[in-house]
């Protein structure tokens, strides 16, 4: 059906919800939305809705959606499957008109849940209702610092920021959000599409597309609903901000897994890569990789180029580095001789000034800062990233390199990423503060030039859409 995506502000940012199944213990998945609308800070209007009224969770309840005037913009269903019909009849007669409906027991709950599902939908066309789901976890919505909303019962919101997370699995999901906090991933946005009735993947994919708080959109999918629909939308937003997509089903065994888990039948790995090329969607292979796309998407959008210069206080990581790089496709540049013999005087004879560079491993911010701001300078327009590398020893102190290292980078005219290794006692503080000046921070070089490659190839994805090329491929 067609979606009018003004209507889908409803469920991204109601000014008011009404909780049908809301309960007092927070374990309950009523009680949960409820804590999580607190949890979040939303500051619209919450009704409680239980036969028992009375006050839930400090909030003022009501027996029934008819005591509600006027209708929420958004009503959020949790009670049993045989008990939704009536809701949704309630909700049609009351005036509400958008249910985002968390439990299953549809299409997925054989025959009995077939026939509930038809009758809802049959339901839903007579009276103009928008359903979510069901069978979902929810919805969360912090793009906007200020104006946070989590219509959800998962065990926590994300930590915000640019970065959406559309997902047909709500352990997808969750995991997600507890890696958006563990490893700094700005992600603002978690979508569980479930059933979709009414709004599935391309309509949740055009809506966020359209959102200037977004920045980029990741997926976990297994099938792509209406294909056709989701190619033209997935195409037109690609242009505007990267979609990276982990497909699930990409083995035998997988796609049989993905059939009991869904019901859905997902495409040979040859047809996904196929399908997500012409939509204009990177596809990522593991979970780890989604979780890295997401890191470096949330900075830099548009993509970086191949042109890199690694930047570590130490040779092992180094040669790593130079091995990853290679590998994803990015290119090792050579130094000038002028910006060499400037940075040998520079720096201890010990030191190896190439590509990678290695400051050796006493160096502190007062060698660090100063070679960076140099090679930075010596390189305009010849390098389009740093890759820095800082393994800390025992008798150095992190935090005043940290500090000038994040300096740097938030003035950098290109994107600088960065990598601590090492026991690092301090090592949430550090990463916050690189983070919070736009220098995506990792634990692991690889992880990070495999995040620069990801990078490179939107960027060069998009020179070739702009160019018009014939070939031109997937990011």
């Amino acid at each position: 059906m067609a979606i009018d995506l003004h209507r889908m502000d409803a469920f991204f940012r109601p000014s008011s919800i009404a909780v049908v199944g809301a309960g007092e213990r927070p374990t309950s998945s009523g009680g949960a939305v409820l804590r999580n609308l607190r949890l979040c800070g939303w500051g619209g209007r919450v009704i409680p809705v239980n036969p028992k009224g009375g006050v839930i969770q400090g909030l003022p309840a009501v027996t029934s959606l008819r005591e509600i005037s006027p209708p929420a913009d958004l009503v959020a269903v949790l009670v049993r499957p045989e008990a939704i019909l009536d809701v949704a009849r309630e909700a049609a007669a009351t005036g509400h008109r958008n249910l985002l409906i968390l439990p299953g027991g549809f299409s997925e709950a054989g025959e009995v849940g077939r026939a509930r599902d038809a009758e809802l939908r049959t339901l839903a066309a007579d009276q103009d209702l928008l359903i979510g789901g069901p069978n979902c976890g929810g919805l969360v919505n912090v793009l906007d610092a200020n104006a946070r909303f989590a219509a959800t019962f998962f065990r926590d919101v994300p930590a915000g920021g640019p970065v959406a997370l559309i997902s047909q699995s709500g352990a997808i999901a969750e995991e997600m959000i507890a890696a958006s906090h563990r490893d700094g991933i700005p992600l603002g946005a978690i979508v569980s599409v479930g059933n979709a009735m009414h709004l599935d993947l391309a309509d949740y994919v055009e809506y966020l597309g359209a959102d200037p708080k977004c920045g980029a959109i990741l997926l976990y999918v297994e099938s792509f609903g209406e294909a056709d629909r989701f190619r033209e939308v997935a195409a037109r937003v690609s242009r505007r901000k990267p979609i990276i997509a982990l497909v699930g089903g990409r083995t035998l065994a997988g796609r049989d897994a993905a059939f009991r888990h869904t019901g859905s039948l997902a495409m040979t790995a040859d047809a996904t890569d196929a399908f997500c090329a012409d939509a204009g969607v990177h596809r990522v292979a593991t979970l780890r990789e989604l979780r890295l796309a997401g890191k470096v998407f949330g900075t830099h959008p548009r993509g970086i180029g191949r042109r890199v210069l690694v930047l570590s206080n130490s040779g092992g990581p180094g040669v790593l580095a130079a091995d990853a790089v290679m590998q994803a496709g990015l290119e090792m540049i050579d130094l000038p001789s002028d910006l060499a013999a400037t940075l040998r005087g520079m720096l201890p004879p010990e030191a190896a000034v190439a590509n990678p560079m290695d400051l050796l491993a006493d160096a502190r911010e007062d060698r660090f800062g100063p070679v960076l701001a140099a090679m930075l300078d010596g390189l305009r327009g010849r390098v389009d990233a740093v890759l820095m590398i800082h393994v800390v020893p025992f008798m150095v102190d992190a935090a005043p390199v940290v500090t000038a290292l994040a300096a740097a980078g938030a003035s950098a005219e290109v994107p600088v990423l960065h990598t601590m290794m090492g026991t690092l006692e301090g090592r949430a503080e550090w990463f916050a503060k690189l983070e919070s000046a736009g220098v995506p921070a990792f634990g692991d070089a690889e992880e990070m030039c495999a995040a620069a490659g990801m990078l490179s190839r939107r960027r060069q994805w998009l020179a070739d859409l702009s160019s018009g090329s014939p070939d031109v491929v997937a990011v």
